[in-house]
């Protein structure tokens, strides 16, 4: 079974199949697709409305199931005002380059002390018109870690540039230190491959 991972970025696709790599499905991205790619806002009230709403245009464009994702960032130290939340690229609607994204969140980080972070997950399946899943709850967070002011000295991923930032709070290393079965599970835990489980159909999963 195909299935298209809603996304561009070959960072976010690559460590997709990894976490999803027992499942008979061939996993592909959207730079992969024949035809016009649709520009979709992400402009829902919530994480699960934006996923729902990339997997759905996707699907109608391409006629091949769809499996999409949006993420949120969230601190435990910083004013409501200035959490990131949906808009983890996007300060004072200012689309953010992975540059500036490290510059305003080494800011906060040396403006508020060392941040505790989680990301937050929403996932979308959409199989045909019928058949539409959604789903976001705790086994789709990522594990809590720390950002700091102090970024790591290896070159930056490309598609992650705020790992360079983050820090294991079991180890105390740099993300960039990890093994990258450590940095895939700390990514999303196994949200996204029980979820597929459960919804794909069962001679695919």
């Amino acid at each position: 079974m195909k299935l298209l991972y809603g996304t561009g970025n070959q960072a976010k696709l690559d460590v997709m199949r990894r976490q999803i790599a027992s499942l008979p499905v061939e996993l592909v991205g959207l730079d992969s697709m024949h035809g016009e790619i649709p520009q979709v806002t992400e402009d829902g009230n919530s994480l699960t409305e934006n996923a729902r709403k990339k997997a759905l245009a996707y699907y109608e464009a391409f006629k091949i199931p769809c499996f999409s994702c949006d993420s949120g960032l969230y601190f435990d130290n910083v004013p409501e005002a200035l959490q990131p939340g949906l808009h983890v690229r996007t300060v004072n609607g200012v689309y953010l380059t992975d540059d500036e994204m490290l510059s305003y969140y080494t800011g906060l980080a040396r403006k508020y002390g060392m941040l505790r972070a989680r990301y937050r997950h929403a996932f979308c399946l959409v199989l045909d018109e019928e058949h539409i899943y959604s789903v976001m709850d705790d086994s789709t967070s990522s594990e809590p870690f720390l950002m700091t002011d102090t970024p790591h000295s290896a070159v930056r991923r490309p598609g992650f540039p705020l790992d360079s930032i983050s820090i294991d709070i079991s180890t105390k290393m740099y993300y960039y230190d990890l093994n990258r079965e450590k940095l895939d599970r700390l990514a999303v835990k196994e949200g996204a491959l029980a979820f597929l489980e459960t919804y794909l159909p069962a001679d695919k999963a």
